[in-house]
């Protein structure tokens, strides 16, 4: 529960967190566009850990304490029309502060896990720096690609709001949000929701967190569509969508699945955009199932080359077992 820093080689600082036994599989946390790394739901990140992971969770750029860029942020009509400003920082960008993070960290592989943003990071990080990452897990999120995984109009409309000035204005902004985005099968909890929120503005840097908000924003527009990107993907991968979301339509998940090689794709109905209660032991498994899928093609392919190794020898790896 304590805020710990990494100050990467650009100068960027990295805020972040760790959970469990420091000798169990590393896995990294992802969140959101305007999220920071306590969105994670308690329960969710104790259950990973009970699987025996050990658990990072990070600040996003423009998010909590990690480092706030000083680029001006794109203005509205650039942010619905699309037209990212070139001076801004982009997913790559992102993608290197959680690799720059590992490095810190002395870790070599990890498990990735992205819900919506975070999950075009944690996508970005696998297809751009492939012998980082043991598994990946994506979950309500897309690939850039246009026609796919776009926002409902209501959804818009509440983005388009004015950013909130104050402590309450920013909770009952949020909750107002999650109350619009949370799936009909998995009631959102509220409770959870204005603590988080609660949390976020002090952590964050109050009535100027809309411009950190822009500059992400900004980020998955200039990184553009990603498709052929994610076709370089080798991490086992799982897709997690519910087929009510209304800010990353459910196409957006299935583009992603059909994007990377033998990834896995997982329909939960009634899921919208929320973490909720009723779904976090289920991701936790999901989550699990998949980084146990990583650990058995490693020890086949590592069997392999011992196999191979032996033949080479002329020998047979039968004749060990004596």
């Amino acid at each position: 529960m304590t805020d710990r820093y990494c100050l990467l080689p650009d100068g960027n600082r990295v805020c972040y967190r760790t959970d469990g036994d420091p000798a169990g599989q590393p896995l990294v946390l992802i969140a959101g566009l305007t999220l920071d790394l306590t969105s994670w739901p308690r329960e969710m990140v104790d259950g990973l850990t009970e699987r025996g992971f050990h658990v990072i969770r990070l600040d996003n750029r423009d998010v909590g304490r990690s480092t706030w860029a000083t680029t001006t942020p794109p203005g509205r009509l650039r942010q619905l029309t699309h037209r990212p400003r070139r001076d801004g920082y982009d997913l790559a960008d992102m993608a290197a502060d959680v690799v720059g993070l590992l490095d810190h960290l002395g870790i070599e592989r990890a498990h990735l896990v992205g819900m919506s943003m975070g999950g075009m990071i944690a996508q970005t990080v696998a297809a751009r720096y492939p012998d980082r990452a043991l598994s990946l897990t994506s979950i309500f999120s897309t690939t850039g690609a246009p026609r796919v995984g776009q926002p409902a109009v209501a959804t818009l409309m509440l983005m388009a709001a004015r950013p909130p000035r104050t402590r309450r204005a920013f909770i009952d902004r949020h909750v107002k949000m999650m109350k619009h985005l949370a799936g009909k099968g998995f009631p959102m909890d509220v409770v959870g929701a204005v603590e988080y929120a609660a949390g976020a503005w002090e952590r964050g840097p109050g009535p100027c967190a809309a411009a950190g908000v822009a500059r992400q924003i900004n980020a998955i527009y200039k990184s553009g569509d990603r498709t052929a990107e994610l076709a370089r993907v080798t991490a086992p991968t799982q897709v997690v969508h519910g087929d009510r979301d209304l800010i990353v339509h459910p196409s957006g998940g299935m583009a992603t699945a059909a994007a990377i090689p033998a990834a896995r794709h997982l329909t939960i109905p009634g899921m919208g955009h929320d973490l909720a209660p009723g779904v976090t032991g289920r991701l936790v498994t999901v989550i699990s199932e998949n980084a146990a899928r990583a650990t058995e093609s490693r020890e086949r392919s590592d069997g392999e080359l011992v196999g191979s190794a032996e033949l080479q020898q002329g020998g047979h790896p039968a004749q060990r077992i004596q």
